[in-house]
């Protein structure tokens, strides 16, 4: 004989599978949300109930036995945080008295959130907690529980919408139909013949759907081809008009190669000038001056100095050549990114928008140095009448000046060569122009044969009208290569004005190398206690770390030999002994007042 619960559990799953079943078939049939009076509905909750009542144990009270569903579903809250909602919503019900009645509102609203499945899974892993609940022989507790929450997942393509409000939930009697799931053949036959004339019907509403379909379509395609005839005319048109545009900007490049020219014949003649100029003066030096050897070793210090500040200022005009090399390499991606879409633009726009930054910063440059230019005039206006106080002691170097002129060729040579540069900078410009040239040719051969791509045409032509506009940038970029010889001759005038302030320094180191002499023993003891020190470069220093002024010439820089910073002769004319060095060295303000305040207080 079979166990009478095991016969109970197999009944209940097949009784849900058949409710299951009918329920999703009626309501794909039905083609409509499902309201509460549904009859196959009605029936699928029944049957849940008596699932979830097998098994239940008895709880005892004062008053009498209680039997409900709703201590286990009360319990998915704890489980199930998001069914917290229900729990709260049943609870706060105005017409339900009872614990089943609870319940049935919970399965009600638990279908409607399509979430009945997963509620009930959370149960079914928690056998711990539902042993409370049910005995060890019921549905829930068995395998055929998690068999009917398996089925339960076909519910979530049901849509429901129960009213649980105005429903009596209490007082129903759950009695379960089973007319519902027998079937006779003529019902069969029935509904075969009904399903064979729903589908005749829906084919025949496709067919005339797909009339429809081809009717709109055969307008949409007349309408194209009306569009693309008027898009064709528009475009030879503004074909047309690029050609004319093509013509406009090789004339302005013939005419921009002339500017070139007409530009390097005038920097060549403004060189020759110069260099005459510069002989004339050599020579005076060459009559006025003779040479001291030890005061040309600072004069070879102060000229080495002026070659590094030459190399930083050429170092600048490399990282410009160098940040132009980079625009003619962004103009290249460009040009090879025409036959892309609206996405290579934005990063063309955005490199656009770095090149004008880049130009912003350079005319900010050219400010600043036209500032100084001006203030440098005034103080060699200023130098300009001491040089005739000092030209009785010019006259002693000769000699070594000679040395100075060598340098000074080397530098024209320089400066040569940085034209041959420009030149052949715009030898490249003039290249990537007839490469824009070829390629706008080409664009034309594909306007011809590619017809079918006439809607993208109309976004090539904006881009190379984009083009066209970069080539005037370039245009530009060419009269900003005027300036920079502008600059050049600008630096000459520096030179020249450099060599006077070199006078005047000269002066001041005749007076100062009897000191020199003697402070230069001092140094050597003074650099093996600053070994482990930070020797601060002269080049890192512009300003003095006192006061704060600028160093120039006339105010010349001094190291402490206690801290290695660099200070200005105001702010470092005192001199002590170190414990690395016996004889007094010089020592800043600040640490000559640490030195005496640590000597103070270690005497007793």
């Amino acid at each position: 004989t079979k166990d009478p619960t095991a016969v109970e559990r197999a009944n209940l799953l097949n009784m849900a599978k058949l409710s299951i079943k009918g329920l999703i078939e009626s309501a794909l049939s039905f083609g409509r949300t499902l309201d509460s009076d549904y009859p196959p509905l009605q029936q699928f909750f029944v049957v849940m109930e008596h699932c979830l009542k097998h098994g239940l144990k008895v709880r005892k009270s004062f008053l009498s036995y209680n039997k409900t569903i709703w201590g286990p579903l009360e319990l998915v809250e704890k489980l199930y945080p998001e069914a917290e909602e229900i729990g709260a919503s049943v609870r706060d019900l105005p017409g339900l008295k009872t614990p089943l009645g609870r319940a049935r509102a919970w399965l009600r609203l638990a279908l409607m959130q399509k979430k009945m499945a997963d509620y009930l899974r959370c149960l079914i892993i928690q056998r711990d907690l539902l042993s409370e609940f049910y005995e060890y022989h019921a549905l829930m507790m068995e395998e055929e529980g998690a068999v009917i929450v398996g089925l339960l997942v076909g519910l979530n393509v049901i849509d429901a919408n129960l009213c649980v409000k105005g429903e009596d939930l209490d007082s129903q009697v759950g009695v379960i139909d089973f007319s519902m799931y027998l079937k006779n053949e003529e019902d069969i036959g029935n509904k075969e013949r009904n399903v064979q004339i729903a589908a005749i019907l829906d084919q025949k509403n496709y067919v005339e759907e797909l009339n429809r379909q081809l009717n709109s379509t055969v307008s949409s395609l007349h309408s194209r081809v009306d569009s693309l005839e008027k898009s064709n005319t528009k475009l030879i048109e503004e074909l047309a008009i690029a050609k004319n545009n093509i013509i406009k900007l090789q004339e302005e490049n013939h005419q921009l190669r002339s500017e070139n020219k007409m530009i390097l014949m005038k920097t060549q003649q403004h060189l020759e000038v110069t260099k005459v100029d510069v002989e004339t003066e050599l020579q005076t030096y060459k009559h006025s001056r003779q040479g001291l050897d030890e005061m040309y070793n600072d004069a070879r210090r102060q000229l080495r100095d002026e070659s590094q500040l030459r190399q930083d200022v050429e170092n600048e005009l490399s990282v410009q050549v160098s940040m132009k090399h980079e625009i003619e390499l962004a103009m290249k991606l460009l040009e090879k990114d025409i036959h892309e879409k609206q996405d290579t633009l934005i990063g063309l726009r955005q490199q656009l928008e770095e090149v004008k930054a880049i130009n912003i910063e350079m005319y900010r440059k050219l400010q600043g140095c036209e500032d100084g230019l001006k203030e440098k005039n005034e103080i060699i206006a200023r130098l300009e009448e001491k040089t005739n106080k000092i030209t009785v002691a010019m006259r002693q170097l000769e000699q070594r000046l000679q040395q100075a002129e060598k340098a000074q060729m080397e530098a024209e040579d320089e400066d040569e060569k940085y034209l041959q540069e420009c030149l052949s900078q715009s030898d490249s410009l003039q290249k990537q122009i007839s490469q824009k040239e070829k390629q706008l040719i080409q664009l034309e051969t594909d306007l011809k044969i590619e017809k079918e791509w006439r809607q993208t045409l109309q976004e090539d032509l904006q881009k190379e009208k984009d083009a066209l506009s970069h080539l005037r940038n370039e245009t530009q970029q060419i009269t900003n290569l005027k300036k920079e010889f502008l600059n050049l001759q600008d630096e000459n005038q520096q030179l020249k004005k450099i060599y006077r302030e070199q006078e005047q320094a000269l002066q001041e180191l005749g007076n100062k190398l009897s000191e020199s002499k003697l402070k230069i023993e001092d140094i050597k003891e003074a650099n093996k206690a600053l070994q482990g020190l930070v020797w601060l470069k002269d080049k890192e220093a512009t300003h003095c770390k006192l006061c704060e002024k600028e160093f120039s010439l006339s105010k010349r820089k001094h190291h402490c030999r206690n801290c290695g910073e660099i200070f200005c002769n105001a702010c470092s004319d005192n001199e002590l002994p170190l414990p690395s060095s016996p004889k007094p060295v010089r020592v800043c303000d600040s640490c000559h007042a640490l030195l005496i305040q640590r000597c103070s207080s270690n005497l007793p």
